[in-house]
């Protein structure tokens, strides 16, 4: 017998015995909801037509309803199926049990909001039309389901998490995962910073309108999927060009009362990595935390890193439509970082360092609470409200490309920031006919406010990692708040014509205010400058989407969006003596427009192709200019010009046991990701900048991006192979070769292989990973700040056992 019909019948003993005792004058009702296939349907609506009475099943599909005697209409709805009417008869004391099985709603096939693993192949799916109180009808997008893949989580290691997802740049910061660096389409993946990235919904970065860095990455071990939404995301969750960057946590086993999971990792360079999650269903509070500890001594000289992250979240179904919930995140790290080298000193010994004194912190707080409220069978509403009060600070010795190569006893540069938000977003998503046609709408309101203080000056001369000031009343360089203030309304609209076109408009609406308020000090002149600014803006954003079902299994889409990036205020004020910010930086305009065909055949053959385009209209990048004395060249950041991206992004999976139709206890599946992007600048602002960019390579924007894996399972042993190759690419708006400081130039093209492998033994599970097995010698990112500057080499091959537990 099933687990599941044993808990039904247990369940249902016990109802026997308490409706017994508790009430003899009422029926007892009780089941178990599911689809066709037995997938469990969540939250379904159940009651008597007759008397109105009625109940919500849990997240499990399981319900019980108590009623009086009689003959009535017992009727089970839920979204994106087909209502189910049965009539009963119901007696004094009677116990009556049910499975029912609902048929999907064929007109609204791709409305249907899934839960668990449907569609998912091999670890990766796609949204559907309406999910999740969302609407992604003919977006281009992709959802990374942990526990179908073969990767490092421990690690978050980016490129086999993502190997799927076709044009993921990344900028590996660490190796231990600590900073997730990501984009697509020449974008710059430093930090994720032109992603709009969101944990379970709500927004993670240090300020999404001011300052966009994520210094907070989830662990992996904790998250059940990552949805990944390009540039048309903009309409639903506001700006920036990459998209929609959404972990999705874990919830507690809906089956169990407590379930215990832990997974300890050792490996390479002194890495230790200790997951730890409890969770269950009790009654009707479903909870969930985890606690995670990760230290490392890193590859490179003068490297370490200790991490400690927390979470924990209740969900509690207050009544038969109302659902509230509570979550905290609290994560805290301390990274020493051994700086950069020039092109020589690397390809003589890219383990060296030459600092000692570099030193990185990041404290976050993450509260949210939650409102989930069926208003009937066809309306929901949710809100989400969260807080961000968080920290982040860098001490290093003041950079200086020519002057400070190495450590000396000379003064450190302090930076630190205080981040104060909070935020609140409603939703609305209501399910109605047009013209007697399918239709889905939802209407969203959007309040954020920030708080960024950055203060930036001289730090103590030791080597520890002391982030305080020597004279915090008066800084030597600047002290700066920065307040920020978003409104936003947003509206999509998913029309079926018919059984396999639909239309999705939409519009979105902003109003942004962005403040700065503080002072600077000039060292040379010996003056104190005070500044003040206001920048308020109001623009509409609209997008259009057309999705067409071939069949059941596959589909075009097209969208075409506009896009906004508003400029980053807090970067503006950085000064160091070899990079220095535009004070007059414009906002940065455009769209994304992508036209695709996706689906999958019989199983075997998962497949995405298509093709886009990006209008990126001010953008933002580095020129060189003479310094104030004229003996050095700066990095000066502005307003550059006009770009725009063209290329096509490619995916396509063959499951080759599914082909043979052997025993799917033992398969073999390849799968390849392949992007091609050609970025260019088309515009130049200044008309002395029209022959040096123009027609160059956009930075961070290499050519193709290729990714392929070999999956071998036998019962419940799997292992991967995995090959990843990224071409040349440039780190200014010039092309520039590389030059001595190590600055500028070219990141030559690159290429790693990875072996996982994973066995599960009852409860035990046991991974193992090889990174870099070729143990090249690359790197990924030339840094023009902290803690550069010059080349940040990628790490050697490194080995980690993984050895969980699960009661």
């Amino acid at each position: 017998m099933k687990h599941y019909e044993k808990s039904i019948v247990l369940w249902s003993i016990f109802l026997v015995i308490f409706t017994a005792n508790a009430n003899a004058q009422t029926a007892t009702i009780t089941g178990n909801i599911t689809d066709k296939t037995g997938q469990i349907i969540p939250f379904a609506s159940v009651r008597i037509d007759e008397s109105g009475k009625g109940t919500v099943a849990n997240v499990a599909g399981k319900f019980m309803l108590q009623h009086n005697a009689g003959k009535y209409t017992l009727i089970i709805s839920s979204i994106g199926y087909i209502t189910d009417k049965q009539k009963v008869t119901l007696t004094k004391g009677q116990l009556l049990t049910y499975n029912i099985k609902l048929e999907s709603d064929s007109k609204a096939l791709n409305e249907v909001s899934v839960s668990g693993k449907r569609n998912d192949q091999n670890g990766l799916r796609r949204l559907n039309d309406v999910e999740n109180m969302a609407i992604y009808a003919g977006k281009k997008n992709e959802v990374v389901v942990l526990g179908g893949i073969n990767a490092n989580l421990a690690t978050n290691n980016a490129r086999q998490i993502y190997a799927k997802v076709p044009g993921v740049n990344i900028v590996e910061n660490d190796a231990a995962g600590v900073q997730l660096g990501i984009a697509t389409r020449g974008l710059n993946p430093n930090r994720t910073t032109e992603f709009n990235t969101r944990q379970n919904g709500y927004d993670i970065s240090a300020d999404p309108i001011g300052y966009p860095e994520s210094y907070y990455t989830p662990p992996t071990e904790a998250i059940d999927r990552i949805e990944i939404v390009r540039g048309a995301a903009s309409l639903q969750y506001g700006t920036q060009f990459g998209g929609l960057l959404n972990f999705q946590f874990k919830k507690g086993n809906p089956d169990k009362k407590i379930e215990f999971v832990s997974r300890q990792t050792g490996g390479s360079y002194g890495l230790f990595n200790s997951f730890n999650s409890v969770g269950g269903q009790i009654g009707k509070l479903n909870y969930y935390a985890f606690f995670t500890h990760k230290q490392g001594d890193g590859w490179r000289q003068n490297t370490n890193f200790n991490v400690n992250t927390g979470y924990a979240s209740l969900a509690y179904q207050l009544s038969e439509k109302l659902k509230i919930g509570a979550e905290l995140t609290s994560m805290s790290y301390l990274m020493q970082q051994p700086g950069g080298l020039t092109d020589t000193q690397f390809n003589k010994n890219p383990q060296a360092s030459y600092r000692n004194r570099n030193w990185f912190q990041a404290k976050w707080n993450v509260p949210v609470v939650t409102l989930d409220y069926q208003v009937d069978e066809r309306t929901k509403f949710n809100i989400r409200a969260y807080g961000l009060i968080a920290e982040r600070g860098s001490i290093g010795n003041i950079i200086n490309p020519i002057k400070d190569r190495t450590d000396s006893t000379q003064r450190r540069q302090l930076t630190y920031d205080n981040y104060n938000n909070f935020g609140t977003e409603a939703r609305l998503l209501h399910r109605y006919a047009l013209f007697g046609k399918k239709a889905s709408f939802l209407v969203g309101l959007r309040y954020y406010q920030g708080n960024t203080q950055r203060q930036q000056g001289t730090g103590f001369k030791a080597n520890d990692a002391n982030f305080n000031f020597p004279n915090p009343k008066k800084l030597d360089e600047f002290d700066y708040r920065f307040p920020s203030y978003n409104a936003a309304i947003f509206l999509e609209n998913v029309w079926w014509l018919n059984e396999k076109i639909s239309i999705t408009p939409g519009v979105r609406y902003e109003y942004i205010n962005s403040n700065s308020d503080g002072y600077s000090y000039d060292e040379v002149t010996n003056q104190t400058f005070v500044g003040k600014q206001q920048n308020i803006r109001q623009f509409p954003l609209f997008g259009i989407g057309v999705n067409y079902a071939i069949n059941s299994q596959s589909e075009l889409y097209f969208n075409i969006s506009q896009n906004y990036s508003p400029v980053n205020y807090s970067d503006i004020l950085v000064r160091t003596p070899n990079f220095q910010v535009d004070p007059n930086l414009k906002d940065v305009t455009g769209f994304n427009a992508d036209l695709g065909f996706r689906g999958n055949y019989k199983h075997w053959l998962n497949y995405d192709v298509s093709a886009y385009y990006l209008d990126y209209n001010n953008r933002i990048g580095i020129i060189r200019i003479a310094s104030a004395d004229g003996l050095e060249v700066v990095r000066y950041r502005t307003n550059v010009g006009r770009s725009r991206s063209i290329g096509v992004e490619t995916f396509g999976e063959l499951n080759f046991s599914k082909i043979a139709r052997q025993n799917p206890k033992n398969e073999v599946s390849l799968f390849g990701s392949f992007a091609y992007t050609d970025a260019a600048y088309t515009e130049a602002i200044n008309p002395l900048l029209k022959t040096l960019i123009v027609g160059k390579q956009v930075e961070y924007a290499p050519k193709t991006i290729i990714r392929t894996g070999l999956t071998f399972q036998r019962k419940t042993f799997r292992t991967t192979v995995q090959f990843a190759r990224t071409s040349q690419q440039f780190t200014d708006a010039y092309n520039s070769p590389q030059t001595a400081d190590g600055l500028v130039g070219e990141i030559p093209m690159y290429w790693l292989m990875d072996l996982t492998a994973n066995y599960n033994l009852n409860k035990i599970d046991i991974g193992l990973s090889i990174n870099n097995l070729t143990n090249n010698h690359y790197f990924t990112r030339r840094a023009l700040g902290f803690p550069g500057p010059g080349i940040i080499p990628a790490d050697a091959r490194s080995i980690a056992l993984t050895v969980g537990l699960k009661l």
